[in-house]
């Protein structure tokens, strides 16, 4: 049994758990752990500008590669800054862990004013995770790392948190580390599933509803063998977006806030299959579930079926099993098609017509990026107009390679996410984020992170000096009264060449592709300045209504 440092306990574990970086900003309680890092090449160190940026890094390090994040804070402000990052993880399914120091064991819960003390800390973590520990020995280190992994890697994927005292972490001891284990993935109850092929076997017009747990499951391929099975459309959440692709014959794309074709379909479907989806608010107007419909509901967390709509029939298990389950059951095509190609089409052509409407310009901007990325890339679409109006317009043909922060509609993580995504992509991959002025100032000190360790992200900066959509609310819905929606900014441009990036600005809209292009080929981390007026997004537009 090895003897060591709590520090290097940690680390070990860390490195056992397969971790290949951390993002990580230093303080006083967790130096011993920075020096454990010195001198080990398998965990690559990351040092951030900001602790909110740990989290949204590590977040968008685990969407892409699929493997958990890691960030590293001090206790206190340091977590509070990081809490937003674990709450924008929580509400996208996405595996991080958060590894914080803590006040001197003899300290806490104590109450008196020590260095960044919060009282309780686990309180604050505890609703943004799905599993949290306080560790109060050396030899406990590794068990909890390893908890912690375990935690992230069996049933839905959500964030985890251990903190560490840092009399603990320069205390030494034995140690003993837990073999790492893959997880099973969680098989259907096989009733569940025989109901539900009952179910599709008798449906007149079944239809598809694909979520982010579609994508984390790796399920692409039995989606669409299921859709051909069963001849039927599918639509997707935009954390969704790519489950399918959207250029396949049976896609109806994406659904947002009631718009898209999924409104023009879901009034005469019978039996609704939900595949790794919560069925939040998003789905409004026709697109709601409503009596009849009868719904089959299919997610790894068996809280979910039935917090909105009644399950007809629950099934337990992950996506991918549970597909491929019903394609067994099934068997081959079940005689003629419940929904005609051509039928689908026409919805999806009147859905592009419906956004060209509403939104010429930004349709225009989305039509521009789409030609300008390969397939591959990946675009991480911020709370922003034009990042509002690509999930219903920007097509996306592979899963992990579109993102947006679900329901928590993070204000400002689009940059410092698509820097953590970028690290997993590797050189070769490009990476793009669509962040408003508003938002990009959030992070916009990760500039200094992208330039030191050669983050190439194209980060596309939509400037309307103002925090538009709450603009566009005032005038729409309080009488045109604006109050503390406009912005003063800085030249972007020249804020971008100050930290040692490149900065592009556009003269209008028109000037992205050759902005884009320009970013792209330049192997550095590039900003794009577009200025736009401000506009509606989707949400203040009002959905199809069956009334």
């Amino acid at each position: 049994m090895p003897r060591m440092t709590g520090g290097q306990a940690a680390v070990h574990a860390l490195r056992r758990e397969g971790v290949e970086v951390v993002f990580a900003l230093p303080g006083v309680q967790i130096m011993q752990l920075f020096d454990a890092f010195h001198g080990q090449r398998d965990i690559r160190l990351v040092t951030v500008r900001h602790e909110q940026a740990t989290t949204h890094m590590a977040d968008g390090y685990a969407r892409v590669s699929g493997k958990p994040g890691v960030a590293l804070v001090v206790p206190g402000p340091g977590v509070l800054n990081a809490a937003t990052g674990l709450g924008t993880a929580y509400a996208s399914s996405s595996p991080v862990l958060l590894l914080a120091g803590q006040v001197e064991s003899h300290a806490i819960g104590s109450d008196t004013g020590a260095l960044h003390e919060v009282n309780d800390q686990l309180d604050v973590v505890r609703p943004l995770t799905k599993w949290c520990r306080r560790v109060l020995r050396v030899a406990d280190i590794p068990a909890a790392i390893h908890e912690a992994f375990r935690q992230m890697n069996t049933g839905r994927p959500r964030p985890t948190e251990v903190e560490i005292p840092p009399d603990v972490l320069a205390a030494t001891g034995d140690v003993d580390f837990p073999e790492p284990a893959p997880e099973t993935p969680r098989a259907p109850d096989p009733g569940a599933v025989e109901r539900a092929a009952a179910l599709l076997r008798q449906a007149r017009r079944p239809l598809i509803w694909a979520g982010g747990g579609a994508v984390i499951s790796g399920c692409s391929e039995e989606l669409a063998a299921l859709a051909d099975v069963l001849g039927a459309p599918v639509a997707t959440t935009p954390e969704g977006k790519g489950a399918i692709p959207e250029d396949h014959p049976h896609s109806l794309g994406t659904n947002y806030y009631g718009h898209g074709a999924a409104a023009l379909a879901m009034p005469s479907a019978d039996v609704v299959l939900a595949v790794g989806t919560r069925l939040t608010g998003i789905m409004r107007g026709t697109t709601a579930l409503r009596p009849p419909h009868q719904l089959i509901h299919i997610d790894v967390d068996g809280t979910v079926p039935g917090k909105v709509y009644p399950a007809e029939v629950a099934v337990h298990s992950d996506a991918r099993l549970a597909l491929q389950a019903l394609l067994d059951a099934l068997g081959p095509k079940m005689g003629k098609p419940r929904w005609h190609l051509e039928e689908v089409e026409k919805m999806r052509q009147e859905a592009r017509r419906w956004v060209q409407e509403q939104a010429p310009l930004q349709l225009e901007v989305i039509n521009t990026i789409q030609r300008e990325l390969p397939q591959d890339a990946v675009l991480v679409s911020g709370v922003t107009n034009v990042g509002y109006w690509c999930n219903l317009a920007y097509p996306v043909t592979r899963p992990r390679t579109y993102f947006t922060s679900s329901y928590f509609a993070t204000l400002g993580y689009a940059f410092p996410l698509s820097l953590g995504a970028k690290i997993a992509t590797g050189p070769d991959r490009p990476v793009v984020c669509l962040s408003g002025d508003g938002g990009f100032l959030y992070g916009a000190s990760e500039l200094a992170t992208a330039v030191q360790f050669g983050i190439n992200v194209v980060a596309i900066v939509f400037a309307d000096g103002a925090f538009g959509a709450s603009l566009n609310d005032q005038r729409t819905r309080y009488g045109g009264r604006e109050v503390g929606t406009r912005l003063h900014n800085p030249d972007l441009v020249r804020l971008a060449e100050a930290f040692g990036a490149r900065g592009i600005r556009c003269s209008g809209p028109d000037g992205v592709g050759k902005a884009l292009r320009q970013a792209l080929d330049g192997g550095r981390p590039t900003l794009i300045e577009v200025p736009m007026p401000t506009l509606a997004p989707p949400f203040q537009i009002p959905p199809r209504s069956l009334s």
